[in-house]
């Protein structure tokens, strides 16, 4: 009889994974914490204390049905502090005649294990099916296909699950709601607190360890919010549904300069490690709508950001690398501004977004795509630069969904292959979304002069940049009329304006050296107000 070492990731946190099925009696199911996986770009310490404590507690719910589990904790003395040489270590330690492992989540994972399919102790990978589709039934679906929108795909998908559907048509008569989720928030208007949750013993040793092996990384452990087992994400799905669904369509696309979660479910961080499934979140949605609680617009959207965003772009990473990783359609070559890790700027935009990420670990997805993906596209900013930023500082970074995200949608690094222009904005966006102008020094009605707003006339060169491949874009050809009919001493004003702000703008590859500037000035002038624990919910279904 076979005796495999199973390895479970810290993205594969859910007890029906596919490698725990039908398991011999003696087979061995090993998770490793490794020096290795927390360092190749410099994690926030939520995430590492997150995926961490997650696996730990996992490891015990194992136990608990019976299974035979070896751990290996970051500072376990043999631990060799590298996945693949630590899984073989395990494996020969046991006498396992083989390892076991579910696709991973990022390619350089994928070839690694790969790599090991002819060794003497030989790795068999299994496909991951927590998810609605495969990277086959992708391609297949994509075959012949000119472009690879997502609308199209999703609406696949709706038709495949039944998922608000009536009679074989979409529920409400329009596949798509998004029409209708653009509210800028209101001057007062009452946000739900967010839950937290209780550090068990496990979770503070874990902490322990992150300050002591990580301290130095970019972001704040002090309001670690996040759920570390089933459960927690329970009561995190619970208050998304009761709280903050029937308003989170309409304010999707809001961003408040006080208020870092609005309506904003974070179950992505839960889903992405597996505490959450896909399939009962979406269904769980849409009990909310047909029993009159939420909204069609709120339920539509939400449900197209997992069963249509999420699947599409872990399809379209795993359908594409190696060679998506080395998109840059617009030749952009720029490093990172130095502020993306210290927060050092008088953008106000973006310094509250980088505060936010800072203390949580987190930034909503308008955040990511208008503020902190928009400016760095301005910026010029090289891709492979912004995607390891971001794959570093969110807790819910997985690189198959960041890299499409980043540079496909924030970069249009793909040449349009996710998203048929860029989503480049002016300083004008941020005002029309958001309450940051009005705290900031910037006007963004100017787009010359001292107090004017660098967004606009960063917005303006961007589009006289790239005049050649984006003119012709029908989707830009009013915006590239008005380019037109400028004034050439109105361009060259802009022209200017915008050269001398990247003139002065600190850039830096380096980030231990801006996250300790980031930790010298520790970003003051903004705190969170706690809010109260949420207890946790008896029930372990949604």
């Amino acid at each position: 009889m076979p005796r495999p070492l199973v390895l479970i990731l810290g993205d594969q946190l859910s007890t029906d994974l596919a490698s725990l099925g039908d398991l011999p009696d003696d087979a061995v199911v090993a998770l490793c914490e490794v020096a290795g996986e927390g360092r190749y770009v410099p994690h926030h310490p939520q995430k590492i204390v997150l995926i961490l404590s997650a696996m730990r507690h996992f490891a015990e719910a194992l136990r608990s049905r019976g299974l035979r589990v070896h751990y290996s904790a970051l500072d376990d003395p043999d631990n060799l502090q590298s996945l693949i040489p630590e899984a073989e270590r395990l494996a020969a330690l046991y006498g396992c005649d083989e390892i076991r492992a579910v696709r991973p989540g990022e390619w350089r994972l994928w070839q690694a294990m790969t790599a090991r399919a002819g060794a003497p102790l030989p790795w068999r990978l299994i496909e991951d099916d927590r998810f609605y589709t495969t990277p086959e039934a992708f391609a297949a679906w994509a075959d012949g296909r000119k472009a690879l929108r997502l609308e199209y795909f999703y609406r696949e998908l709706r038709r495949r699950t039944g998922l608000l559907m009536e009679d074989g048509a979409p529920a409400g008569g329009k596949w798509n709601y998004d029409a209708d989720n653009r509210e800028p928030l209101p001057d007062a208007l009452e946000i739900p607190a967010a839950p937290r949750h209780g550090l068990d013993a496990t979770t503070e040793a874990v902490m322990a360890l992150v300050e002591e092996h990580f301290g130095d990384h970019f972001g704040s452990l002090a309001g670690f919010h996040w759920p570390v087992t089933r459960r927690q994400a329970l009561v995190d799905l619970r208050h998304f549904l009761a709280h903050l669904l029937p308003d989170f369509g309409r304010y999707q696309d809001a961003i408040s300069d006080s208020e870092p979660f609005l309506f904003h479910s974070r179950l992505s961080a839960a889903l992405n490690i597996g505490l959450l499934s896909p399939q009962e979140v979406c269904e769980a949605a849409e009990r909310e709508y047909l029993e009159g609680r939420a909204p069609l617009n709120s339920v539509e959207g939400f449900i197209r950001q997992i069963l249509g965003w999420r699947e599409y772009v872990r399809s379209l990473y795993w359908t594409r690398m190696p060679d998506y990783k080395r998109g840059n359609a617009l030749g952009a070559n720029g490093e990172l501004p130095a502020c993306y890790w210290s927060g050092d700027t008088e953008l106000r935009c973006l310094r509250r977004a980088i505060e936010m990420t800072r203390d949580n670990a987190y930034a909503h997805h308008i955040q990511r795509l208008m503020v902190t993906g928009n400016i760095a596209l301005l910026c010029d900013v090289s891709p492979e630069a912004l995607c390891d930023w971001y794959l570093a500082v969110y807790a819910d970074a997985c690189e198959w969904v960041e890299l499409p995200n980043v540079l496909g949608m924030v970069l249009h690094a793909d040449g349009g292959l996710m998203g048929s222009k860029p989503y480049c904005a002016s300083g004008k966006y941020i005002d029309r979304m958001s309450d940051h102008c009005r705290h900031c020094r910037f006007d963004p009605k100017k787009a010359t002069g001292d107090r004017a707003c660098p967004l606009n006339s960063l917005y303006w060169r961007f589009l006289e940049r790239h005049a050649e491949t984006l003119s012709a874009n029908p989707r830009m050809k009013l915006i590239y009329g008005s380019l037109t009919r400028m004034s050439d001493e109105k361009r060259s004003a802009m022209r200017e304006q915008a050269q001398a702000f990247l003139d002065a703008l600190p850039r830096s590859s380096a980030w231990r050296d801006a996250a300790h500037e980031q930790r010298r000035h520790h970003l003051a002038g903004y705190a969170s107000e706690p809010v109260p624990h949420e207890p946790t919910h008896p029930e372990d279904t949604p």
